[in-house]
């Protein structure tokens, strides 16, 4: 049970997240709540496992130069992670839909966007570290740190690390990729080009080998994709 003072704003399959102050400092709360249908014991071990690889991905990801909310506390009892309340940011979604909405010409922020993402991601891997989960849901955007066609790394914060792992193989980044793909594909059918900018920049930015194992996993893994989707 998250304390007192904290106010539920949203709730997933797996967890709550709640907002309030810890500390004197405005707080996101992540707590993994208690799953019935599971033995108590495994519920708990499973819990507690998940909050603590949540909790070590988002300060590998930190480590790597990437972006993400300051956990404050981990509290492994009641399943819960106590980490920074991100201010005046939305989510990449938004930033997107918004530029398309708006009839924003493409080559004014296409590039940059993309160009950035590509070469955090590429961080991200090249510490093993995958997202699990790679959607424009899951990117918050600081729109002050963006100006134009000039798109800084730091606009980009990485949230929701809850199905991370730490896996060096390169089918998992491929996998990875492929994620971030459907994501846009589903949600920004209007900019098509913008995966393909992001994949340009994060082949530029890991080494020779990792790039030719990388990129032939995504192209077998996106040959499995559509075969999927045409069988149904």
């Amino acid at each position: 049970m998250v304390r007192e003072g904290f106010e539920l704003i949203a709730q997933g399959a797996e967890a709550r997240i709640y907002k309030g102050s810890y500390l004197g400092r405005e707080t996101l709360v992540k707590e993994r709540f208690k799953k019935t249908y599971r033995h108590p014991d495994l519920d708990e071990a499973l819990s507690k496992e998940r909050v603590k690889n949540e909790s070590r991905a988002i300060v590998r990801a930190k480590i790597a130069g990437v972006s993400t909310p300051t956990i404050f506390y981990v509290d492994l009892e009641e399943r819960s992670i106590y980490m920074e309340y991100i201010n005046n940011a939305i989510p990449l979604k938004l930033h997107i839909d918004t530029k398309i909405e708006n009839k924003i010409d493409e080559k004014i922020w296409m590039n940059g966007l993309g160009e950035s993402l590509g070469v955090l991601i590429a961080k991200l891997h090249s510490k093993h570290l995958i997202h699990g989960d790679l959607t424009t849901s899951n990117i918050l955007v600081k729109n002050e740190l963006i100006e134009g066609e000039v798109t800084r790394n730091d606009a980009f914060i990485f949230i929701d690390f809850g199905l991370a792992r730490i896996d060096s193989t390169a089918e998992d980044k491929a996998v990875d990729l492929y994620v971030l793909e459907r994501s846009l594909l589903s949600s920004h059918s209007q900019v098509p080009g913008l995966f393909s900018v992001i994949m340009n920049s994060y082949q530029g930015h890991v080494d020779d080998k990792q790039r030719r194992e990388i990129v032939a996993k995504y192209e077998d893994v996106r040959a499995r994709g559509r075969k999927r989707l045409m069988i149904g």
